[in-house]
């Protein structure tokens, strides 16, 4: 059940409340002009707003919804969590359609305690700050997120609509439970708020994610971060990082745009030598 909308603050503007006229709508004589389309309210329009001439409007608002409510709920920085909706949890590594898939259970209960870890950290000290955000959906994103539960904490989750259904993962904080429907807008929000960015294996959407985010930062458009790749063996099989600089396709010192760790403690101490400088 959605919340009901808070009254106008006549301190702000003297002017009635949208919410009001909303509620005036449903009070009015039953005739053919007030069933007619062309009289709803534009902004109560469902089939006005998803209009493609809309397509500007729906933009902003899918950037803006999600900035007020994290500001409303007093969220000021992230740590990141990218990886594979297809890896299983450990308690269910049994029924993955690979073995290979199977082997890569270790990341998402690393990926767990490495949530776990920082939400624990957070909470000692300042609980709006370095909060976990993640995808929202199964995988290395559930991971995340049910290690903030574990430490008793909240975090955020950035869920998609996709052609095959995908509901939030249980350990979402319900009030951070965000859905997009612009891939654009969702990866602006991942990096707005991040101070660290940490990337499991993972398939397209995890490579479409880090390379646009170290894209960003190698460009200069987002300032450098904490950008940490779990698990040198499967980063380095699947992208020869180091034909890249040699064929002068990235420069050499692109390569320390980030760097591989394999546990929580190490991406910590990463991360802790970062903000030390």
């Amino acid at each position: 059940m959605s919340k009901p909308a808070k009254p106008a603050d006549s301190r702000l503007h003297p002017f009635r409340d949208s919410a009001q006229d909303v509620a005036a709508t449903h009070r009015l004589p039953d005739t053919p002009q007030t069933r007619s389309a062309a009289y709803r309210l534009a902004f109560n329009d469902a089939d006005f707003m998803t209009r493609e001439e809309l397509r500007p409007v729906r933009l902003q608002l899918e950037l803006l919804k999600p900035e007020l409510m994290l500001d409303e709920m007093g969220i000021r920085s992230t740590v990141v969590l990218f990886g594979g909706a297809r890896i299983p949890a450990p308690e269910a590594k049994a029924q993955a359609k690979t073995p290979a898939l199977a082997a890569l259970s270790s990341y998402y209960a690393e990926a767990r305690r490495f949530a776990r870890i920082i939400t624990e950290r957070s909470l000692l000290s300042d609980c709006q700050e370095n909060v976990i955000c993640t995808g929202g959906g199964p995988g290395v994103m559930e991971a995340g997120n049910r290690g903030a539960a574990d430490a008793g904490g909240k975090s955020i989750g950035l869920n998609i609509v996709l052609p095959h259904e995908q509901a939030p993962n249980a350990y979402v904080t319900p009030e951070l439970s965000f859905n997009f429907h612009y891939f654009a807008i969702r990866k602006m929000h991942f990096l707005m708020r991040a101070k660290a960015v940490c990337v499991f294996p993972g398939g397209f959407g995890t490579l479409d994610e880090m390379f646009e985010s170290l894209t960003l930062i190698q460009t200069g458009r987002m300032k450098p971060i904490p950008f940490l790749l779990f698990g040198r063996d499967f980063w380095e099989k699947l992208i020869d990082w180091q034909m890249l600089a040699e064929a002068g396709t990235i420069n050499a010192e692109d390569l320390r745009l980030f760097q591989f760790v394999e546990t929580a403690e190490e991406a910590l101490a990463a991360m802790d030598s970062w903000a030390a400088r």
